[in-house]
């Protein structure tokens, strides 16, 4: 039986340099998967006959609740022992840069998902009181184009070759050249992109189909549970990010994915249940 063959994978982290300074794909697959959702929720808004005027400021709340909660998320989740252990350690969880050894421009290399979750909820609180916008209708339309993006982000950590799965054991995998490895991982990246990307077809044809279900908590419900039931899984395959992890039963992806999951059956089972009253409120009126 011949054996799997595995993957080199040694791409230049850099697309291109402009002015002297370094454009990465990370950098350009987070501005196609925003790029993505700003369309698809503009047309979702159309859809729903909102006001494109109330649609416009949207773009700027998600995007600045996205940033600073995938921000924040990873500084206080990851390596609060780091970022708390000094005034100026405590600026490089807002700034892009490092004061050690000696100051430098790094961007912005850690992100927490789970932190921008909760970010982007904040930031769709806030837009949805200033302009009176109901809630659950802008966290649901936001939602169903919500796994694009995050397929794009993951083949984004692919590309930088971070967020690593563990060593296969095999012949099988992608050896991540850029870590001076020549063994093969699980890409954990790619796995998490093609399942979101799955996720994404999935909502989209039930959005199709079922519009009326939009502003009831179900397509926010399916997301959360969607993509942090896989994230769940999908941490088996994956190295901790941090060193302190490996003595937790399982790491601190898994551990904050569980509420999410919970959160998401709970809206799900919430909107169903709005659906199921409100089709026998319409069959007992027709009596």
């Amino acid at each position: 039986m011949s054996r799997l063959c595995h993957i080199i994978w040694n791409p230049d982290i850099d697309l291109f340099t402009l002015g002297g300074f370094p454009i990465r794909y990370y950098s350009l697959m987070w501005v196609i998967g925003l790029a993505a959702a700003y369309l698809l929720v503009k047309k979702y808004f159309k859809d729903m006959k909102i006001e494109q005027e109330r649609f416009e400021p949207l773009f700027l709340y998600c995007f600045l609740s996205i940033l600073i909660g995938a921000r924040l998320g990873h500084c206080i989740f990851y390596d609060p022992g780091y970022y708390f252990s000094s005034p100026a350690t405590m600026v490089e969880m807002i700034l892009p840069v490092s004061f050690t050894p000696s100051f430098h421009f790094t961007g912005y290399s850690g992100l927490a998902s789970h932190g921008g979750t909760i970010g982007i909820f904040i930031g769709i609180l806030l837009y949805s009181h200033k302009y009176k916008v109901r809630l659950l209708t802008v966290l649901d339309l936001v939602c169903v184009a919500t796994p694009a993006t995050a397929c794009c982000i993951r083949l984004g950590n692919l590309m930088n070759s971070e967020i690593v799965g563990k060593a296969t054991g095999t012949d099988f995998g992608f050896v991540f050249a850029q870590l001076g490895e020549d063994f093969p991982r699980h890409p954990a990246q790619l796995y998490e992109a093609l399942a979101y990307l799955v996720i994404f077809v999935i909502i989209s044809i039930i959005y199709k189909r079922h519009k009326e279900l939009v502003g009831k908590g179900f397509y926010i419900g399916f997301c959360l549970t969607a993509i942090f039931a896989f994230r769940f899984f999908v941490e088996f395959f994956k190295e901790v990010q941090s060193p302190w992890e490996e003595a937790l039963p399982i790491d601190m992806g898994q551990i904050l994915s569980i509420p999410f999951v919970i959160a998401g059956i709970c809206l799900i089972k919430y909107s169903l249940s709005i659906r199921h009253h409100s089709v026998r409120h319409q069959t007992d009126s027709k009596r």
